[in-house]
């Protein structure tokens, strides 16, 4: 293997915007048949206002030429509070390692490298919602399940 680790640019938009397709696809087990075109024209409009704001970093992974993994985190502001004063949060997404590659630490260094940066913020506050898949690899590198966090789903209002 000859992996390689590229913090994503402007320039990566449609490999970004491709890849999301694809981790959705994964997370919620959805068939290629499932439009999925809205969703790509806003994650591309996402990506194009975010990276230029410098509210989102992605990684992507390679082997060789081939696109392997990718890893991204949002920030984003709230109001302070006792436990974060500054109010600025992190939230990790887009976490996604091609099946033959998993399981060989390629998640683990991406997560890695979004936590430094991060933590080169000044950010304390970093929350992500892992899939059964992933859950392992976040509890060992020390995320905890939160026990007060609610949502209203849509169909309820």
């Amino acid at each position: 293997m000859n992996l390689t680790y590229k913090r994503a640019t402007i320039q990566d938009i449609d490999m970004l915007t491709k890849t999301r397709t694809e981790v959705l696809r994964a997370a919620n087990q959805l068939s290629d048949t499932v439009d999925m075109s809205h969703v790509e024209r806003e994650s591309y409009n996402y990506y194009k206002n975010a990276l230029n704001n410098g509210s989102h970093i992605a990684y992507l992974v390679f082997d060789g030429d081939h696109f392997i993994g990718t890893g991204g985190v949002s920030f984003y502001q709230v109001m302070p509070t006792y436990h974060n004063s500054s109010g600025r949060k992190a939230y990790i997404m887009n976490m996604y390692t091609k099946p033959e590659y998993r399981r060989m630490g390629i998640a683990g260094k991406t997560l890695d490298m979004l936590v430094r940066d991060i933590k080169m913020r000044g950010i304390t506050a970093i929350s992500l919602e892992a899939t059964d898949m992933g859950r392992a690899l976040y509890e060992k590198y020390g995320f905890v399940k939160m026990d007060h966090e609610m949502e209203l789903p849509e169909e309820q209002w």
